[in-house]
């Protein structure tokens, strides 16, 4: 049975020799927008590519603030910098999640909890936030605290997992209910949309990512994205090594680090801006391929949230059962055909083994059926 799934991925990807999960389409003025990087001799974090970059990617998405960084992981440690996460709080996120965002919460001294996932965006689930909230916060002078742990909850923190639109309005609701900060990790979802707005625009700060395997990639890169001029300001100052404007010392206030985009990955992502739509329907053309297919076999394919636009960044099946999602992974592989399972669940993780958790169990549940497909736009451009 396994082999139409792998036989229907040929279909749709039909070059000769291995088939990548996601790989990047260069084919626009990448090398002309570098060799010019290259020319001027700005190369490093300063340049004029880097504030073009930002200023374009900000009017794509509605975004008041834009600040280009060297990854997306770069990107979401100085979000939580920058809302004030600080050592011993708590920042609530998904279990269900790229390791990335736990380590970022852990680089603040910060305590992620875990909570579920819902099964229809595999985002995390306001029910499950609420509930939580309920049987263990508390309004307090200091904030919103965790009653078993003593410790104060200062952030929510979901993932638009593959893209697919969490039910961020929900989410935000609840946050401004119980005086939460709300922190979208937007790391995968360029592109993708919901009620209209660009995710990532929803919440207090957001971090993107642009690595290699992402729909719009510069190499490596991320960014900060915020309407807040505060957050924004903070967020320039903590990524460049926390320098006062001087014209020629070098004084730092703060510990700071070395965040900032170079002008040489701006270059590269200045290109893949200008071919970001195209890009995107050609992965929903690639993403119709697959829910057409799928639709009558038990393999489930992991449609966009009613009300959303999803980037169908990477297109996921799940199966009917462990073992079956394990020899599909098995055989696929072995024929050249690289599909991957969703990450390991963070709380299954030794370093994250000892946080508190709500109950996993939609988590526990999906993590062991779900296979994400080749799902590049080369797919859908036909090259």
């Amino acid at each position: 049975m396994t082999d139409a799934i792998i036989k229907h991925i040929r279909e749709i990807f039909p070059q000769k020799g291995p088939i990548a999960l996601h790989e990047p389409v260069i084919g626009g003025a990448e090398k002309k927008h570098v060799l010019e990087a290259l020319d001027s001799g700005f190369v490093s974090t300063f340049g004029p590519n880097v504030a073009t970059f930002e200023k374009q990617l900000g009017g794509y998405i509605g975004a008041d603030h834009v600040v280009a960084m060297a990854s997306g992981t770069a990107a979401l440690h100085t979000c939580l910098m920058v809302a004030g996460i600080g050592v011993d709080d708590e920042v609530i996120t998904q279990s269900l999640t790229f390791v990335a965002t736990g380590n970022a919460i852990s680089y603040t001294g910060a305590h992620p909890v875990f909570l579920d996932v819902e099964a229809s965006s595999l985002g995390l689930c306001p029910k499950k936030l609420t509930a939580f909230l309920e049987q263990n916060a508390m309004r307090h002078p200091k904030g919103c605290l965790n009653k078993q742990t003593g410790r104060v909850l200062k952030a929510v923190l979901p993932m638009h997992t593959f893209g697919h639109a969490c039910k961020i309005q929900e989410l935000k609701a609840i946050c401004e209910a119980w005086g939460l900060l709300l922190i979208e990790d937007a790391a995968e979802a360029m592109g993708s949309r919901q009620g209209g707005k660009h995710l990532g625009t929803v919440g207090d700060i957001a971090a993107f990512s642009f690595n290699g395997n992402k729909i719009l990639t510069s190499g490596s890169g991320g960014a900060v994205v915020t309407n807040n001029a505060a957050f924004a300001a903070r967020a320039r100052h903590l990524s460049t090594t926390a320098k006062v404007a001087h014209s020629w010392a070098f004084i730092h206030d703060e510990i700071g680090y070395n965040y900032r985009m170079t002008n040489l990955n701006a270059a590269l992502g200045l290109a893949q801006l200008e071919q970001l739509d195209a890009f995107l329907e050609a992965k929903r053309r690639v993403a119709n391929s697959y829910k057409a297919f799928f639709e009558d076999r038990p393999e489930q394919f992991v449609e966009e949230p009613d009300g959303a636009q999803s980037n169908y960044w990477l297109n996921s099946i799940l199966f009917p059962t462990e073992p079956e999602r394990t020899a599909f992974l098995d055989s696929a592989n072995k024929q050249g055909v690289q599909v991957r399972p969703i990450w390991e669940p963070l709380h299954r993780l030794p370093m994250f083994s000892a946080c508190l958790t709500g109950p996993l169990d939609t988590t526990n549940d999906i993590a062991g059926r779900v296979v994400n497909l080749p799902s590049s736009a080369v797919g859908g451009l036909g090259i």
